[in-house]
């Protein structure tokens, strides 16, 4: 059965920096997305990785702050987040594709995790 768990939210001061893990099982070379959904706000692409960590991608407003990466023995998919503000308060969420198409929007991926909660502020 094909699962994806997120971990290591929580509260961080602005400036500071976080790392998420997503945690999957059931499958091994699935294309990787991070998202996250802000209060009263729409879900948003923030990252995603390919199968075998070889092909990234961003959103443009978070270059240089967020870097994805995998580590397939350990089924794991992490988001290393600096440089944070509270503007990047939300539930981040990953989610799986059996294809790598680059894309960060939603129908582009078909099985989600429950999300965990990142909190920036002072």
């Amino acid at each position: 059965q094909l699962q994806l768990v997120e971990s290591g939210g929580g509260l961080v001061q602005p400036g500071g920096s976080l790392r998420l893990s997503c945690a999957y099982s059931g499958f091994t070379y699935y294309a990787i997305g991070w998202f996250r959904q802000a209060p009263g706000k729409e879900r948003e692409g923030v990252s995603c990785i390919s199968g075998n960590g070889g092909r990234t991608n961003y959103a443009d407003s978070l270059k240089g702050r967020f870097t994805i990466s995998r580590d397939n023995a350990k089924k794991t998919v992490y988001l290393q987040m600096n440089s944070l503000t509270p503007e990047d308060t939300a539930v981040y969420y990953c989610a799986a594709s059996a294809y790598y198409s680059g894309r960060l929007e939603q129908r582009s991926y078909n099985y989600w995790g429950q999300g965990t909660q990142v909190t920036v502020s002072s």
